[in-house]
């Protein structure tokens, strides 16, 4: 039997349940990237380093919440806190305490916070970072990197990884304001000569799309004293890699200062929430003026922003995480699964190799070379190989042949959590072992 029509018969609940979400959801999804042929599967129950669907079946899991989940799903320390907030209430409509020890926490694990205003998203974070920029240094135009993701907003979408270079409903006077680039500080610097309406650069600070594509070693540093030299406004993206790659996020672990710095994900310990925190006199323009005074305050409202349940289950994760252990953890069984996996390209013979930074990894199967049985940081790899990218085909193959041995990436890749064990990499690893075994007797290897 193929490795897509056992998907299909190991999962009639969810096949079902797609077929409902499509008469009411574009495409039966709520977000592009759990978008899967011939359905995604349904979870309904998660707890620690797995997740159960409906049709029974557990798995393995990578995706830990887009990322948000460094200490498992359900973490004990987290739940509790959430469950005696809900109690309390849910959005009090007002300021509270919370909001103000959320934002201590920020100021004190962050290096370069001095001040921080919470969103309810990544996005949003983004979003507010480019406006608070723009406002400081009166000049629109931003630089962004290929294939760079920093949410769906309009002035970040171009040529990110679920956007090209035109994305539709974007008017084109927005995506004029934006120059997107290569890693090429020469670029940068040619194009804020030639435009010179360069306010602020962004970048996520990992590299494209949570590290697929990485930031060269030493970019950063000279990226962040390009942009001190020029009054332009340095944003790191580290929506992804805060509180991850160290309890600073890539500017701890590189020593970088941006202006700027966006959080979200692991910042609000799995509830909603993001936050851009920063240079105290960038900041300021969100503040309100003295009565009499000149200039202009850039407006924030937002239903959700620092919300009581959000707030006390962002506490409790940060403090937790504070101290690095989670991370580390993460971070060595990551290295093992790396290895692991790839000792089974290597062992089979398939070209490819699996990479990653910290806790997190990525497949790439293709290529000219086979791996060896090691760890490879994606940083020292042939930039040409990882931007060619896989075969989207073997690429869905893959995920459905990993779901029926029970482990369940986030696309291409995915990351770890403190809670997975030695015994969950070694799972994982016979199970992607039986995976790509499935893909070569189907022919697709």
């Amino acid at each position: 039997m193929g490795i897509e029509q056992s998907f299909i018969e190991r999962h009639p609940e969810s096949s079902r349940l797609y077929a409902r979400a499509s008469q009411v959801l574009p495409s039966g999804v709520t977000h592009d990237s759990r978008f899967v042929r011939p359905f995604p599967v349904y979870i309904e129950q998660a707890a620690g380093a797995y997740k159960w669907d409906v049709d029974g079946q557990r798995y393995i899991d990578y995706v830990v919440g887009h990322g948000a989940l460094l200490l498992g799903q359900n973490h004990p320390v987290v739940l509790e806190a959430a469950s005696a907030q809900l109690a309390r209430g849910t959005h009090y409509g007002g300021s509270h305490q919370l909001e103000i020890e959320w934002a201590e926490e920020v100021v004190r694990i962050v290096p370069s916070a001095e001040v921080v205003r919470f969103t309810s998203s990544g996005t949003e974070a983004t979003l507010m970072a480019l406006r608070l920029a723009r406002a400081f240094t009166g000049k629109p135009g931003i630089i962004k990197f290929h294939k760079h993701f920093h949410g769906w907003h309009d002035y970040v979408a171009a040529n990110s990884k679920y956007g090209d270079s035109s994305p539709p409903g974007i008017p084109a006077s927005t995506l004029d304001s934006v120059a997107v680039l290569p890693l090429d500080l020469g670029m940068v610097g040619a194009t804020v000569e030639e435009r010179g309406d360069i306010g602020a650069v962004i970048i996520e600070s990992a590299g494209a799309s949570s590290g697929q594509l990485p930031v060269p070693h030493g970019f950063l540093q000279a990226l962040q004293a390009f942009c001190n030299e020029r009054g332009i406004i340095f944003i790191m993206d580290e929506v992804v890699t805060g509180f991850r790659w160290a309890p600073g996020g890539v500017q701890e672990a590189e020593g970088v200062t941006p202006d700027l710095t966006t959080l979200a994900k692991i910042l609000a310990g799995g509830f909603p929430g993001g936050a851009v925190a920063g240079r105290r006199d960038i900041m300021q323009g969100l503040a309100f003026l003295d009565p009499g005074a000149k200039g202009q305050k850039v407006g924030h409202p937002g239903t959700f922003n620092a919300n009581p349940l959000s707030a006390a289950a962002g506490i409790a994760c940060l403090r937790e995480i504070a101290d690095g252990s989670h991370q580390r953890r993460a971070a060595e069984l990551a290295g093992q699964l790396r290895a692991g996996m790839n000792s089974v390209l290597c062992r089979r013979g398939v070209h490819g190799v699996i990479y990653g930074q910290s806790s997190a990894f990525r497949v790439l199967i293709g290529g000219p070379t086979v791996p060896e049985e090691a760890d490879y940081d994606p940083r020292d790899l042939d930039w040409d190989v990882l931007a060619a990218g896989g075969n989207p085909e073997r690429e869905r193959l893959l995920q459905l042949a990993l779901l029926n041995r029970g482990v369940q990436f986030f696309g291409t890749g995915g990351m770890l959590s403190s809670v997975h064990t030695e015994e969950d990499i070694a799972a994982s690893v016979e199970a992607f072992d039986g995976a790509i075994g499935a893909m070569q007797e189907e022919g697709v290897l």
